[in-house]
């Protein structure tokens, strides 16, 4: 984001996906990359998880990490945001993307990043909602629907052939499962970025300064080539849209 805002190129939209939705809807409501980057150094994990032994199908609420959002968003509503903005859940019934592109920010949030077996289900009109990363980690199509004539898609997912011998069969079949979800939608965008994070992830402060650093670095090395393809445009295909309200 912060390599993007110096490069003084515009965006209209954010669509945001699991922990992606938290980010792009503080970039949506106005908050500059700077500024955001600051508010990730506040707190701790307590500041946004809710941890319950009591909790449903999963150990933390999402309670708080709503509330977290929606003091700190003003507008209230996704659809009152100075920018455009998705946030892609997952609905449990048959496992499809839905888009959030009005209702409370929060509520949006939440669903979109209630990781399965951790968060407990986000209940929203009656329908249960989980993690986005579960159906459309990268999703190109809801920028698409809703109107993007230029998509950049930014894929953070760990890449197969970086997996370490060790690596479990678990996570393997996890990880393919994600590719097939993911690769499709980045042939569908106008340029894509791909930071290299490693294949180990880490909820670590070292690891969060490492994976920002390959993301400005990835970004800064794109420039000349996304300065060029901002030429191009394309427009496919569509899911439903869903208030969070």
């Amino acid at each position: 984001m912060q390599v993007l805002e110096q490069a003084g190129i515009p965006y209209d939209l954010v669509v945001g996906s699991s922990e992606g939705s938290l980010i792009g809807a503080f970039w949506a409501s106005g908050l500059n990359a700077d500024q955001i980057d600051a508010l990730s150094k506040t707190g701790g994990p307590l500041t946004v998880f809710n941890f319950s032994l009591f909790a449903g199908r999963g150990w933390i609420h999402g309670q708080r990490l709503q509330d977290y959002v929606n003091d700190r968003i003003t507008q209230g509503k996704i659809e009152l945001l100075p920018r455009n903005f998705i946030a892609v859940a997952t609905r449990i019934e048959d496992k499809q993307p839905v888009f959030f592109q009005t209702g409370n920010v929060g509520v949006a949030v939440r669903a979109s990043s209630a990781v399965s077996g951790v968060f407990s289900p986000v209940g929203i009109q009656g329908v249960e909602y989980e993690d986005g990363d579960e159906s459309l980690p990268v999703a190109v199509r809801a920028a698409r629907q809703a109107g993007a004539q230029f998509v950049i898609a930014v894929d953070v997912a760990p890449r197969l052939k970086d997996a370490p011998p060790s690596t479990s069969v678990s996570r393997l079949a996890r990880e393919t499962t994600r590719r097939q979800r993911i690769d499709p939608e980045l042939l569908a965008a106008d340029f894509v970025i791909q930071p290299d994070i490693g294949f180990k992830t880490s909820p670590s402060a070292a690891f969060f300064v490492k994976a920002r650093q390959a993301g400005e670095d990835s970004t800064r090395a794109a420039l000349p080539a996304l300065t060029q393809a901002l030429t191009k445009s394309a427009m496919p295909a569509l899911p439903e849209i869903v208030s969070s309200q």
